[in-house]
């Protein structure tokens, strides 16, 4: 099984930060990434910042390389607040994705715990305090994910079983019948989830206890855009730490201000091929090099399956453009190139 423990200590500030021994610790930092949308970035920092009243916390952005201005925009947002405001910048030189922005963040400075929070959200009043409760009542959970909502209040899904070949016959069979049958294999947890059945949470809002970052390292920066939350789940998972919901932690969370994959997939378009090279690398690094192939083939039987509906049919079984090439992305180097934009 390939290591992506990609293990970093605490080093003298952070998890391998290079901040001077006497950094202050706090008790959250949240990490918040911006990439070419800093008024929107500024719109998440400002519902943080309101939620950590009473904590004691600070916001550590990070621009990753977005190179249109936004590190200009935010440092002047950060100026305009006056020298004591507890939010620092940090201007990544490369676009360093998702796990790699965050890892950043994370040792921007020495904290507790850290909250991973997407710009395209925002922050309930109370979320933060939630957040340091429930952690303080399990002392063995070493994630922590909040309630996502829409605009609407509307509950999103956001807790998950780990994906397997039985899972990828599901997604791509997209049939009420297969889905009933395989039902605890299905990803998607209805919720509020039973917290036995939580695998992992979506990393939208995720709180991270610096214990469980100083023994199982860092994200892996092996993915550029998504299944790095499954990865580091399950590498929580197997070191024995707990993934736990909070659900009076409430972030509102748009959806899709910061990547495209999700309208995309719903539009029936092609998703970028980072999103494949990063499900490769979890199901090689979960199940093996075998179980990421069984898990393709599984896919193609699902595919089966939602073909002979359509012949006999159904109409609501178009799958996304190319998913049947673009599945075997990586397959024979799932640990290789992470497939970024511009790489």
């Amino acid at each position: 099984m390939h290591n992506t423990k990609a293990r970093s200590g605490w080093g003298r500030g952070g998890p391998g930060s290079d901040a001077p021994d006497e950094a202050p610790v706090c008790d959250l930092v949240v990490s918040v990434i911006n990439y070419r949308t800093a008024e929107m970035t500024i719109r998440c920092a400002e519902t943080v910042l309101a939620a950590l009243e009473g904590v004691d916390g600070h916001v550590a952005l990070v621009d990753n390389f977005s190179d249109d201005g936004s590190v200009e925009t935010l440092q002047a947002w950060i100026d305009a607040l006056g020298p004591d405001a507890p939010v620092s910048l940090t201007a990544a030189p490369t676009n360093t994705g998702f796990s790699g922005g965050h890892n950043i963040g994370i040792r921007a400075r020495k904290a507790r715990f850290y909250l991973i929070f997407n710009s395209d959200a925002e922050l309930k009043p109370g979320a933060a305090r939630a957040l340091l409760d429930c952690a303080a009542a399990n002392p063995r959970a070493g994630l922590i994910g909040s309630r996502l909502e829409y605009e609407n209040g509307e509950v999103q899904i956001s807790c998950f079983r780990f994906p397997s070949a039985w899972s990828e016959l599901i997604r791509a069979a997209g049939t009420g019948l297969v889905t009933k049958l395989l039902a605890r294999h299905n990803v998607p947890l209805a919720m509020p989830p039973d917290p036995s059945q939580i695998d992992w949470v979506s990393f939208a809002s995720v709180m991270v206890r610096a214990e469980m970052v100083d023994q199982i390292g860092m994200m892996d920066e092996g993915y550029f855009l998504y299944s790095e939350d499954t990865e580091y789940s399950w590498r929580a998972r197997q070191a024995g730490w707990g993934v736990v919901y909070e659900p009076r932690a409430r972030a509102v969370h748009h959806r899709g201000g910061s990547a495209p994959v999700k309208a995309q997939a719903a539009a029936k378009k092609r998703i970028p091929a980072y999103f494949y090279a990063s499900r490769s690398r979890f199901m090689a690094t979960a199940h093996g090099r075998a179980g990421l192939i069984a898990a393709n083939l599984a896919w193609h039987l699902g595919r089966g399956v939602a073909m002979l509906r359509i012949l006999m049919g159904s109409k609501n079984h178009r799958t996304v453009a190319h998913e049947s090439r673009d599945v075997w992305i990586n397959a024979l180097d799932p640990f290789g190139d992470r497939r970024q934009p511009g790489s």
